[in-house]
């Protein structure tokens, strides 16, 4: 009888996974304890991509042939560290950026529109007829968008039809319906609404930075959907409470989870726990192309979705 591949779930929120693998893998999951009676069964790892990647583990698994990450992300993973060591890097792309793309709109909506501290007005009981909030539309706003891959694409797709002027900027010039601004300070400086859509490396760590924060100014919004280490997380809180920010709608952070604490009296924010991407159609997406690139994988087959050169 042939000995069933052996896989590792690293993160314990992708449990759920396991059930779907045991029909053909010997699951293991590292949150139940390294599992050093298996270290030379382990041929797979499944990881998610915004979590640093193990490489001590690694080195410690001698017949371990593929890292598969369940999201379209892997700025966690080391893929030069991994490909000098024979390890191929899978991921899942083209699958959530609408999604996320769609929530990026509803943070935009949520912070321009107040709908979230309407929500909360009516539950504390403080509407009444000599009160009336009055918001900005969203005609006319500029909108600048730092990255225009997928997600950034499909974000200024949807902010066109909402009537916003879009532009974008990116370290690499491409072809697109969009003028390109000339440096990140300069989009910032002319955006009033700056949407964070990037792939996040060790090279952008803090792209947004004070500096960028200070030229989106005091009425300017900023919304980062990518990751939070793009951002400089405490010139974005700093500027809100003294007012030289007017508002951060944000889906990513730093460290994941945040803190509670860590935003208590910051104003003007809207704040959600990583969920742009994780809609049950996008989930059945990511499974299916898992799936497939560890079936092809240990059937000596090219991978599904590899991570390009």
């Amino acid at each position: 009888m042939t000995q069933r591949p052996a896989v590792l779930i690293m993160q314990r929120h992708l449990a759920p996974l396991s059930a779907f693998l045991e029909g053909a893998y010997d699951v293991y999951r590292f949150w139940e304890g390294p599992p050093l009676e298996a270290a030379h069964d382990i041929r797979a790892l499944i990881v998610a991509g915004e979590f640093e990647l193990d490489k001590a583990l690694i080195e410690r698994l001698p017949n371990l042939s593929l890292i598969a990450c369940f999201t379209a992300g892997y700025d966690g993973i080391d893929v030069e560290w991994c490909r000098a060591r024979g390890l191929p890097v899978t991921h899942a792309p083209g699958v959530n950026h609408e999604d996320v793309a769609d929530h990026a709109i509803g943070l935009i909506l949520a912070a321009r529109r107040q709908i979230a501290e309407g929500d909360r007005t009516i539950r504390a009981g403080g509407w009444s007829l000599s009160t009336r909030s009055i918001t900005t539309s969203l005609s006319g706003q500029r909108l600048g968008i730092v990255g225009l891959g997928h997600i950034g694409e499909a974000v200024a797709k949807r902010a066109e039809v909402m009537r916003m002027e879009v532009r974008w900027w990116a370290p690499r010039q491409k072809d697109a319906a969009w003028p390109r601004s000339d440096s990140l300070a300069d989009l910032a400086r002319a955006s009033d609404i700056l949407v964070v859509a990037c792939r996040a490396d060790e090279s952008n760590r803090g792209l947004i930075s004070a500096e960028v924060i200070e030229a989106l100014g005091p009425t300017g919004l900023l919304v980062n959907v990518a990751r939070g280490q793009l951002v400089d997380e405490d010139a974005v809180i700093a500027a809100l409470k003294d007012g030289r920010l007017g508002g951060a709608a944000l889906d990513v952070f730093v460290q994941e989870p945040t803190e509670a604490a860590r935003w208590a009296g910051v104003p003007n924010t809207v704040l959600t726990p990583h969920t742009g991407g994780a809609t049950t159609e996008a989930v059945q997406g990511m499974l299916m192309l898992l799936l497939e690139n560890l079936s092809a994988h240990f059937a000596d087959e090219p991978l599904k979705t590899p991570v390009a050169d």
